[in-house]
């Protein structure tokens, strides 16, 4: 403006008031600043060992160095879900996925539910070791109140005179489906939501949540007004969701494929205001495509032999087809789920079994005639859980049947497979009243009698949900109970070949 009017003007009074308005723009309006952000989100990454054909830490650290040489601003998060339930966890409780995790070097990282299967010391633990540039968890405390150590509510990062603010947000979920035991856990999405608009009134232009949330809690955070990012973990989707106004992305899992969301970001004063906008692109990374890191490569392989003796042994086979794949396991009864529900009930004596779903995680097809390891036991029941038998009325093994159907349609982990009884229910009914009839022992289930369960140790402290179970009074406790895998791994080796089939031990009507 002083540049025009520091001269002579010539031109009449309209140009004079051309030039003046012109001035006046330039003042009030001041020239854009562009910046470019990229965000990279992975989880649910729990096994060592390579996966077939894509996925794997080797495959997602060679993507993670690939985008890193490209340059430019990139952030790579974790959303949680990874010490367990990893192939090799029974035995060190998560140590080596930490190893594995330190060798990626993520920007952020923010547990999910399954960093406290092992309970809260081992979690403690665990976190300590683990590395990250930012560990976040604004809705985590200690029993006291106090923050975890090693974590944050949230961090501010700068790129190009851009204000980047990130929450994490770690499951409220994981008292109903882990073990964190006295730590405090507050709600996910009010966390989030509260923790965002305070990272705006601290100058932040975009705010990004990094949370281990169900998909409901995603959305709500997605359309609650503070939030422009969500990158997520928990319901092992590959997803991106964009309405124009905010974002969600989540991976999947075992970093089969890698979302990347880019923001094109313009920041302007107006009228002594300032306003930032951004534009998004989306890219998929099929890691299929991605060449493994060498070094990451070489630790898989040095675990991998150590412990390859002991769990490549063989210890029979199966006549028939067993599936543990996600959707067979969480929406069905399930074969293998009745080979796991019989070698309990026939350990321990007991008068019916009871196994959750989601306790079963290959996520595998083994063909009939298949050769049976060790290892593929040990893959499939990897949390390291205890077979226990409780003392129920009749009454509570139905709440807790209720229970086991009450989520079918979201293929939530709590579906029964059992040993000892039919079950019919019928998922047209509300859930809480599905359950049509009980058989135990080719009769009608008595509420008022008393059943012996054999159970695995998390679902008999109200683990998924099964909190009619804690009703019941221990036969045999967790101290004394036999390791699952172990229980299964026996009967296997007793029987040489088995032969279990589905055969309407759970019916789902509609």
């Amino acid at each position: 403006m002083l540049a025009v009017l520091s001269k002579p003007f010539r031109g009449g009074r309209a140009a004079l008031a051309t030039a003046l308005f012109s001035a006046a723009v330039f003042a009030a309006a001041l020239p854009a600043r562009a910046a470019e952000i990229t965000f990279m989100v992975a989880s649910d990454i729990d096994r060592a060992e390579a996966g077939e054909g894509r996925g794997g830490f080797a495959r997602l650290a060679g993507a993670i160095a690939a985008e890193r040489a490209a340059g430019g601003n990139l952030v790579v998060a974790h959303a949680g879900d990874t010490i367990s339930p990893s192939l090799l966890s029974g035995f060190d409780q998560g140590a080596h996925i930490v190893a594995l995790t330190n060798m990626l070097k993520f920007d952020v990282f923010v547990p999910g539910n399954h960093e406290f299967d092992f309970g809260k010391d081992v979690f403690l633990a665990r976190m300590g070791e683990l590395e990250a540039g930012h560990k976040l968890a604004a809705n985590l405390r200690m029993p006291d109140g106090s923050p975890v150590a090693g974590f944050a509510d949230t961090a501010m990062l700068e790129f190009d005179g851009i204000k980047v603010g990130v929450v994490g947000a770690a499951g409220d979920h994981s008292y109903a489906v882990s073990s964190p035991g006295d730590l405090r856990l507050a709600g996910t999405v009010d966390t989030a939501l509260s923790q965002a608009k305070a990272l705006r009134a601290e100058g932040a232009d975009i705010v990004v949540a990094v949370a281990h949330a169900m998909r409901s809690q995603d959305l709500a955070m997605m359309h609650g007004g503070s939030i422009d990012l969500v990158l997520s973990g928990d319901t092992h989707d590959l997803l991106i969701n964009y309405d124009g106004r905010a974002i969600l992305a989540e991976a999947r899992e075992q970093a089969e494929y890698l979302p990347l969301i880019t923001l094109d970001v313009t920041a302007e004063t107006v009228d002594g205001k300032r306003k930032v906008t951004w534009t998004p692109q989306f890219r998929v990374i099929d890691t299929a495509t991605v060449t493994p890191d060498p070094a990451v490569a070489a630790k898989i392989a040095e675990l991998e032999k150590t412990l390859s003796a002991e769990l490549d042994i063989e210890i029979g086979k199966s006549d028939t087809e067993l599936d543990s794949r996600r959707a067979a396991v969480r929406g069905g009864e399930a074969a293998i789920g009745n080979l796991i529900a019989d070698a309990m009930r026939t350990s321990t004596g007991a008068d019916v079994a009871l196994m959750n779903g989601g306790g079963i995680r290959a996520n595998k097809l083994y063909a009939a005639g298949s050769t049976l390891t060790r290892r593929d036991v040990l893959a499939e029941l990897p949390f390291g859980n205890v077979v226990v038998v409780v003392e129920l009325s009749g009454a509570d093994l139905k709440a807790a049947l209720e229970n086991g159907v009450s989520a079918v349609e979201e293929g939530a982990g709590r579906f029964p497979h059992v040993s000892g009884m039919r079950v019919v229910a019928d998922v047209s009914k509300p859930a809480g009243s599905r359950i049509v009839a009980v058989d135990v022992g080719g009769a009608p289930l008595d509420p008022g009698k008393t059943y012996t369960v054999a159970t695995n140790d998390y679902m008999a402290r109200g683990g998924d949900d099964y909190v009619a179970l804690r009703s019941g009074d221990y036969v045999v406790g967790p101290r004394d109970g036999k390791l699952l895998a172990t229980v299964v791994i026996d009967a296997v080796a007793a029987a040489g070949t088995v032969s279990p089939k589905v055969e309407g031990r759970v019916q789902l009507q509609n």
